[in-house]
């Protein structure tokens, strides 16, 4: 016989797991289920640690001349193209550059700042709650410029956080040795985001709200998420501890939600961004405060528990196409240039997937056609930084609460 829950969540990453425990809180059973038997596993456990309250405009498609010809001849190490995957991609290319216009980037800037604005707040009451507190900095990153044309534009975007209330400095080459005495190199100048929180075990952080919800009473189970079958009064699944029912259901899987909504019929413009990154023990002694963003380099170098952990940019490729760390390999040396990197420290690169929708807004809300059905994914590079905020907007509009934001700007439709 079939467990009947009120809400199942399909993804056990940062943004299920928000869902499952802002749910649960409104005295709903929920479940999540996973492919993994832990949280936090793919595409929450590969990245620098940043909760992004600084990043109000989104990553948007580049328009000057310049980095476009470098990202067509594949020649910018923050991006890197498979040929293969370009027929597939053209489409949303296309759409993503025309949501990128300066309107366009307006328009989402502002569509986000509802959840970029409580992001780090509310993770900050889950680590409260789940007693990993421990994990978070209130540091802040820093954007190093080796020339100064980017350290113009550095400061220039940053000047636009103003009327937002963000903080931060800016520091000529001597201020950024001052500050990060372990970088080596002639810099042109840096700009310190003061308002970001930063997290030196992002899988770990994840693992830690999955236990709270354990212990709040919630079941984590195993199973293949394309199994979800519609029923007449609800959803049921097969786990490998058997079937369960529930009135509701959330897709929360990332880059992987089109495997469900899309045998339902839902044709939604998702891409994926694959980036990789790679452990390194410190050399000489050596010490990071804070993670670094070399502008020209395309990649962030961040203090972890493991190590100091080297993050690449974007790569866009078929989501499931094997491996190729290119850009890894290309980013390496020049951050051994700017800071003593020892040993690697994991046996291979790690990979993962971030879900993109063209204007870099998430999908949040209810599924059209199909009553119960949930949408929760796409949050483009701030999946670990709004997983907790977005939880709670799912949670108002599964139980039917007044929702804290307007969700309209979210919703499928849209589309």
């Amino acid at each position: 016989m079939a467990k009947h829950y009120d809400v199942l969540i399909l993804g056990a990453g940062m943004v299920g797991i928000g869902a499952a425990l802002h749910i649960q809180a409104r005295g709903r059973s929920v479940a999540v289920i996973d492919k993994h038997t832990m949280a936090g596993e793919e595409t929450s456990f590969g990245n620098a640690g940043l909760i992004e309250r600084s990043s109000i405009f989104p990553y948007m498609f580049p328009r000057e001349l310049g980095p476009l010809l470098r990202y067509a001849l594949n020649l910018a190490p923050e991006a890197h193209y498979h040929l293969s995957a370009l027929p597939g991609l053209a489409s949303w290319l296309l759409r993503y550059w025309m949501n990128s216009s300066p309107a366009g980037a307006l328009r989402s800037a502002k569509a986000a700042l509802p959840l970029i604005e409580r992001s780090l707040s509310e993770h900050e009451a889950l680590m409260q709650a789940s007693g990993s507190m421990h994990l978070l900095a209130h540091s802040g990153w820093m954007k190093l410029c080796r020339s100064q044309a980017s350290f113009d534009k550095a400061v220039a975007d940053a000047q636009k956080l103003i009327p937002y209330g963000r903080a931060f400095d800016v520091l000529d080459g001597k201020g950024v040795q001052a500050r990060e005495p372990a970088l080596r190199g002639t810099f042109a100048g840096g700009v310190h985001l003061r308002d970001p929180g930063v997290v030196k075990d992002p899988g770990g952080l994840a693992k830690a709200y999955a236990a709270l919800f354990l212990t709040r009473g919630g079941e984590m189970r195993t199973a293949d998420a394309r199994a979800l079958t519609q029923e007449t009064d609800g959803w049921s699944l097969q786990t490998h501890a058997g079937p369960i029912q529930a009135r509701d259901v959330v897709v929360a899987l990332g880059p992987w939600s089109d495997k469900v909504y899309g045998p339902l019929g839902y044709k939604i413009p998702m891409a994926v961004k694959r980036g990789y990154h790679m452990h390194y023990a410190p050399a000489e002694g050596a010490v990071l405060n804070v993670p670094v963003l070399d502008v020209e380099g395309g990649y962030v170098l961040a203090p972890m528990l493991r190590g100091i952990r080297l993050t690449t940019g974007a790569e866009f490729a078929k989501r499931d196409a094997p491996p190729t760390p290119v850009q890894l390999e290309q980013t390496e040396p020049m951050a051994r240039e700017i800071f003593p990197l020892g040993a690697r420290l994991d046996a291979k690169p790690w990979m993962g997937a971030r879900p993109c929708l063209p204007d870099m807004l998430p999908v949040i809300g209810p599924a059209p056609r199909h009553r119960g059905l949930w949408f929760d994914f796409g949050h483009q590079h701030h999946g670990f930084t709004l997983g907790p905020v977005t939880g709670r907007l799912m949670a108002d509009l599964v139980t039917g609460a007044e929702p804290f934001t307007d969700p309209t700007p979210y919703a499928v439709t849209r589309f």
